[in-house]
């Protein structure tokens, strides 16, 4: 949760084809640049990854619990994705386009179907989801390099960052919510109708599998060797740091070519995030075998809704026009001394709630809509179902 505000920093600050091409907005230099390739190579794509792996785990364990207590898993399961999906939706729309809820709400849904699958079947079923988007999309993308030159050079145009477009998107966001409205609505839609059904269904979905599949295994609980961590950790760093960097090396020989960025370069950096967020997961796991106090960072995700929509009211409230305006003001370097505060706002209030009670308000809500009525009870007295 944390590590995905590094990445999302961007979105909330700068123009949306800024991400695709940092070259083309804000200065790249220095400490700008470093930061840059340091969230590019460890952050980006990897703790999402991580997010959807967690989210399919807890699928195994909702489905455990509800076994235990002979009530039927799939009803509990599908009103926690439909409460997921409502958030997600006001989320997308009221507040921020790159919501990641409603896809992983759609995918939970029908995941949910491979529950009883063995964790070699899913590890299996995983990999073949996830590689059917990177198919889809370069299948897409080559037939449209392959017909009429001019709908390729209209879509190259459209991924091409022009300043007059970059302009009036910072206009808008510097504008009234209305104002945001015009480009937020649809961008949410594109997401989630065109870049859903292309990529993210596939992709969410293969990342909840093998999360199903490594809990499963003892791999998400530290019950693995210490060894076995270590092989995983290496192999994921060193595989996946290598692929983005291809990747990257790549984006840079051909100026971020749009054409050469989707057949090419961004599946070497999509395949390469799966790895490093394999490698971040093996790492945590060393970590909690060896008794690192992680407490605060257990804290912040026991409390994932929550801290996830927070993230987004702090964030559009410092950028856009209806709280501070920065938006397109900040730097690199800002941003992220933007992100180490919140995630230190974070960190204490997540453990100073969960102190006091069970559950963040939002998953409060959601415990409310799947269980139906309940008090708001303190800590000592639940375990956290959300």
């Amino acid at each position: 949760m944390l590590g995905m505000l590094a990445v999302h920093i961007q979105l909330f600050a700068f123009p949306s084809l800024a991400r695709l091409n940092p070259t083309a907005y804000g200065d790249f230099r220095g400490v700008n640049w470093w930061l840059w390739l340091a969230t590019c190579v460890l952050a980006d794509g990897k703790f999402i990854s991580i997010f959807a792996m967690l989210l399919g785990a807890s699928i195994v364990m909702q489905a455990g619990r509800a076994a235990a207590q002979a009530v039927p898993a799939w009803r509990t399961h599908m009103r926690r994705m439909a409460a997921l999906l409502v958030l997600g939706l006001l989320h997308a729309y009221l507040l921020w386009y790159g919501d990641m809820l409603v896809p992983l709400a759609l995918c939970g849904a029908v995941v949910f179907l491979a529950g009883r699958v063995s964790p070699r079947r899913l590890l299996i079923l995983g990999g073949l989801a996830f590689a059917i988007g990177s198919v889809l999309t370069i299948w897409l993308t080559w037939s449209l390099a392959q017909g009429p030159p001019a709908d390729l050079d209209a879509w190259k145009d459209r991924y091409t960052p022009r300043r007059v477009n970059m302009v009036a998107e910072i206009n808008q966001y510097q504008g009234g919510w209305d104002d945001q409205m015009r480009y937020r609505v649809p961008a949410a839609w594109e997401n989630q109708t065109w870049n859903f059904a292309t990529r993210l269904f596939w992709q969410m979905s293969g990342l909840m599998l093998i999360g199903m599949a490594l809990f499963r295994l003892g791999v998400l609980s530290a019950a693995r060797s210490r060894a076995s961590y270590r092989a995983m950790g290496a192999a994921g760093f060193g595989g996946g740091v290598l692929l983005i960097s291809l990747g990257l090396w790549r984006n840079f020989a051909t100026k971020w070519d749009p054409l050469d960025y989707v057949l090419l370069s961004q599946e070497l950096m999509i395949w390469g995030n799966l790895l490093v967020a394999l490698g971040w997961v093996a790492l945590v796991m060393l970590l909690c075998q060896r008794g690192w106090h992680l407490r605060p960072v257990a804290a912040v995700g026991r409390m994932a809704l929550t801290n996830y929509l927070l993230q987004t009211m702090i964030c559009t409230t410092i950028f856009y026009g209806h709280g501070l305006g920065l938006f397109g003001q900040v730097d690199r370097a800002g941003q992220f001394a933007i992100v180490l505060g919140v995630w230190a706002f974070q960190l204490l209030a997540s453990s100073a709630w969960l102190g006091y009670f069970a559950l963040g308000p939002v998953e409060w809500v959601v415990r409310l809509i799947v269980f139906g009525p309940s008090k708001f009870v303190r800590s000592s007295r639940v375990v956290a179902d959300v």
